[in-house]
């Protein structure tokens, strides 16, 4: 095993499942840039964890206008299990020619950048801008893999870091970029 191999085994897990229904400290929402709930996940993280996310969520529009795409902002988890939700805005896919994946990249990191922050030891995210964003699923799963592992490279915070796939093929493109970098590392590919 490479020292890579050491540092992030254990760190990271793949999941197929409901990010509304996880015990962690956050769970990321893949929000709009109002915060005030849509679709996909971001509905359904408002609709399990009640007003109280709505509330602190327009404190915090009151105070800074909109959250831009790659920023991340922190509420309550209100009823949900996870004590927190991290709030950030992905991009809409544009065909890769407006800085699509650097927002992506700025997705993870600031939301992590914040986990430890607050210093957060478990943290999950949904699969950003895969649902009605259209980024493709198969490279919005190696910018998320290949950002989180280069972010826990450098920190000892979060501990455990969950993907939570709601669907089949995030799962699978997931697992694959996760697979593979770790076989980079070791020598294996």
């Amino acid at each position: 095993m490479s020292h890579i191999d050491n540092l992030i085994r254990g760190r990271i897990e793949v999941i197929k499942g409901d990010i509304t229904e996880l015990e962690v400290d956050a769970i990321v929402n893949a929000a709009n840039s109002s915060l005030m709930g849509g679709g996909g996940v971001d509905g359904a993280i408002h609709r399990r964890g009640g007003p109280a996310i709505l509330e602190e969520c327009k404190e915090i529009i009151s105070r800074i206008g909109r959250c831009e795409p790659g920023e991340a902002v922190l509420t309550g988890g209100g009823y949900l299990p996870a004590s927190h939700v991290i709030h950030t805005v992905g991009p809409v896919w544009q065909h890769g020619k407006h800085n699509e994946t650097v927002t992506l990249m700025n997705c993870y990191r600031n939301s992590l950048r914040l986990a430890v922050q607050e210093g957060f030891e478990t943290i999950a995210f949904p699969n950003i801008s895969t649902g009605v964003y259209n980024y493709p699923k198969d490279e919005a799963a190696a910018v998320a893999v290949n950002t989180t592992i280069d972010f826990l490279l450098e920190n000892t915070f979060p501990k455990k870091v969950i993907f939570c796939c709601f669907d089949l093929m995030n799962y699978n493109w997931t697992e694959f970029y996760l697979q593979n970098y770790l076989k980079q590392e070791t020598g294996e590919a």
